[in-house]
Formats: structure tokens, C-alpha cells, sequence
């Protein structure tokens, strides 16, 4: 069985293609500046590629080059449509609606618009991308949604309310949500199953490190907390976010810059971070080299972002009294090394300590990187975010 996996945004649609069979992938890719003018980026399991310019002024028309690539191209992958099984969405906010995957209608699609209000740079995106792909397949092949969020649904109210008068919650639903949900899932249950665990007996710390960042609390298999909250801005430092700051110091800086509340929302969003503070990039990998050059603007930006990483981990170690395992995965947490041991790094009050030469070989594979007598386990897990959504897809419609 094979099903299309889908991850839109305002002006990409990213995709893979699995053999559920055996969970391989037999071709990713992405058509992306939708609405601009297009380009289609296309790899197939066997090694062929291909890249083209193309218009796409809507997502309708990337879906039907999608289709088209995988079909007719040099580097197609099946001889029709009809072998697509299902297609599974990864979507980002469900809030408080949607707390499991979900067969698509036209109300879920309507459901998902309406709380673009609560993730404006992701939500109508993934509403635009659903129609346009129901408009390019057969209604009889299923479409499924998996929402970032759903995870979190578990965390109590002590973790995921915010100290307002209740009635604002109830009234406009601000409440830390959570992100990264389905990442977070993923390489928990691949770490039980690398551990030889029942992932219900763990207590584990799952540290989602990338542009993006966020850190989970992860007990007996269920989110109990996160760093991210109401939007992905909240929690750590990141590649342009600020991570958390004080609401006071957001009013503030919004008068002294003369911001209204939508430039100092893309303020905090697009220019803060790991760009804001060093000035030199935001991506890890060239604040890394900068640092090896002794930039000190670089220095402070690698510390704060190691400094905050080690205080989730120990906030969330004491509330879930015990910690057996943290996982490190995304694309800095499985790559770079560096963090890894500066975190790690003076962990001896929980007992983490990690073989430093082994670390440093370690780069986007399974592997524990704790010495045999750290208290703790320290592993480094591989997301995949995609799978997971095949899976979820295919339990759905197996139904």
C-alpha cells in the first residue's frame, strides 16, 4: 500500500511517498514558491532526481505537478494514480478541537481555517493545500489529518494553563498548545524500542532541536509538558524566534520601535534569536563555526541556547520525579555534536554523563551516547515525522 504524505505550507508542499509494505520511501520532494512563480525538487529511492522551474500559482496546480512527476517523469515512481492508497496532512494547530488524527470533510477543512487565527503562518496554508488536493484526487481515496498538537492533548491544566482570568481562556482558548508533537511521539517510541522498554514505564526528556525548537516531557508515553506554548514562539532561543521572554519586555520594546502588534509578532518571529543575537546567521551551523573563531556575539548565542536546553531538562526531570532517558533529534539535536556535550556537560546532579569521543562521531543515527554508568541514558533518535504520519494514516483508514 502506498500513501502520499503531504507537509504544505503558505508557499511549499513537501512530500514523500511510502511503500507501507516495508515502510520505504520511493520518492520525496518539494514544489515550493507557490504563488511567486515554482519550483519542483524531486528524488527518487533509486537516485534519479529531477528539478524544473514551473508555474504554480496556487496549490492546486503544485498537487497536479506532484501527481504528474510521480507519473509521467523520468523520474515517476508508479503508472497510476490509482496505487495511492490514502494521502496523510501533517497540520500544525489543532488546539482543543482536534485531539487525534481525523478523516477529512469539508468541515474538518473549514474547522482547520478557522483556527488559522491561532497559527496564522501555517494553518491557512494547510486549509488551502487540503481543498487542492481534494480537487486533484478521487474522492474515494482517503485523506487523513495529523495535527502537531494532538500529543500535548494530554498535559493537565496545572502545565498548559496561563495565569488569566479564566473566563479569557475560555472565551478566546490562549492556553499553551505545544509543537512538534508527532516528532516527539516518533523517537519516544523508538527510543523504548532501542531501550528493549515498555515505553509506558519510562520517564523521558525528548529534546526537538532545529530552526525550530522544542523540549517534551514524556511520561509513561504521554506529553505532561513543553516548552512551546500558545504559537511555536514560546520556550527555548531558536534560528530567528526569541524562545520565552517577558510580556512586559514586549510591550516595552513594541513602543520604543514603534511596533504595532502584527510588526512585533514578525519582530520576535523572523528577526530575534540566534540571528537577533549574533547578527551573523541563524542557522546552528554557522554560529558553530563563528564560535570556533572566537566570535563572542556567537559564544553568548551557543551558551543561552545550551543554558536554556539544560533548565527544561532539569524543570521537567523534578516534575516528573525521576528522569530515565533524554533523546536528542531534529536537525541540531541529531547533528551537532557540540550542543549535545554542552548540555550534557555538568549534568552530575541527575547523574548524565556521556562519552565524549563516541559523541562527537554520532551524526543523524540511533545511538546512545551516555557512558555505562550515567544514571541516565542519553541517546541520540532520528525523527521521522513523515512515517509516522504514514502510519497514522494507514491505522485510520484500516479501521
Amino acid at each position: 500500500m502506498l500513501i502520499l504524505v503531504v507537509n504544505a505550507g503558505s508557499s511549499s508542499l513537501k512530500y514523500q511517498l511510502i511503500n507501507m509494505d516495508d515502510e520505504s520511501v520511493l520518492a520525496k520532494g518539494n514544489c515550493d514558491r507557490i504563488g511567486i512563480d515554482g519550483h519542483i525538487s524531486h528524488k527518487t529511492a533509486d537516485g534519479r532526481t529531477l528539478e524544473e522551474e514551473y508555474s504554480f500559482p496556487t496549490h492546486t496546480e503544485a498537487f497536479e505537478k506532484l501527481i504528474d512527476t510521480l507519473l509521467n517523469s523520468e523520474a515517476s515512481v508508479i503508472s497510476s494514480m490509482s496505487e495511492i492508497s490514502a494521502v496523510g496532512h501533517r497540520i500544525v494547530q489543532g488546539a482543543e478541537v482536534f485531539s487525534e488524527t481525523t478523516l477529512v470533510t469539508d468541515e474538518v477543512i473549514e474547522k482547520i481555517d478557522e483556527l488559522a487565527e491561532l497559527a496564522p503562518v501555517h494553518n491557512h496554508a494547510h486549509a488551502l493545500a487540503l481543498r487542492a488536493c481534494r480537487k486533484v484526487f478521487d474522492e474515494s481515496v482517503p485523506q487523513v489529518v495529523v495535527f502537531d498538537t494532538a500529543f500535548h492533548q494530554t498535559m493537565p491544566p496545572k502545565a498548559y494553563m496561563y495565569g488569566i482570568p479564566y473566563e479569557d481562556y475560555e472565551k478566546y482558548h490562549v492556553r499553551k498548545y505545544g509543537f512538534h508533537g508527532t516528532s516527539h511521539r516518533f523517537v519516544s517510541a523508538a527510543l523504548a524500542e532501542a531501550m528493549g522498554r515498555d515505553l509506558k514505564d519510562l520517564k523521558i526528556v525528548s529534546c526537538h532541536l532545529g530552526n525550530g525548537s522544542s523540549i517534551t516531557a514524556v511520561e509513561g508515553g504521554k506529553s505532561i509538558d513543553t516548552s512551546m506554548g500558545f504559537t511555536p514562539l514560546d520556550g527555548l532561543i531558536m534560528g530567528t524566534r526569541s524562545g520565552a521572554i517577558d510580556a512586559s519586555a514586549v510591550t516595552y520594546l513594541a513602543k520604543k520601535l514603534g511596533f504595532d502588534p502584527d510588526q512585533m509578532s514578525n519582530y520576535l518571529n523572523k528577526q530575534c534569536g540566534f540571528l537577533g543575537v549574533s547578527h551573523i546567521s541563524s542557522d546552528n551551523r554557522d554560529i558553530t563555526k563563528a564560535v570556533g573563531e572566537g566570535d563572542e556575539r556567537a559564544i553568548l548565542t551557543a551558551d543561552m541556547l545550551r543554558y536554556e536546553i539544560k533548565k527544561f531538562i532539569g524543570s521537567y526531570a523534578a516534575v516528573m520525579n525521576g528522569l530515565d532517558a533524554v533523546i536528542f533529534t531534529g536537525g541540531i539535536g541529531e547533528n551537532a555534536f557540540e550542543v549535545r556535550e554542552g548540555v550534557c556537560t555538568n549534568m552530575d546532579v541527575l547523574g548524565i554523563k556521556i562519552d565524549t569521543e563516541l559523541n562527537q562521531t554520532v551524526r543523524g543515527k540511533l545511538c546512545k551516547i551516555s557512558t555505562e554508568d550515567s544514571k541516565v541514558e542519553v541517546w541520540v533518535v532520528p525523527t521521522n515525522e513523515e512515517l509516522l504520519i504514514a502510519r497514522d494514516t494507514l491505522e485510520l483508514i484500516s479501521k
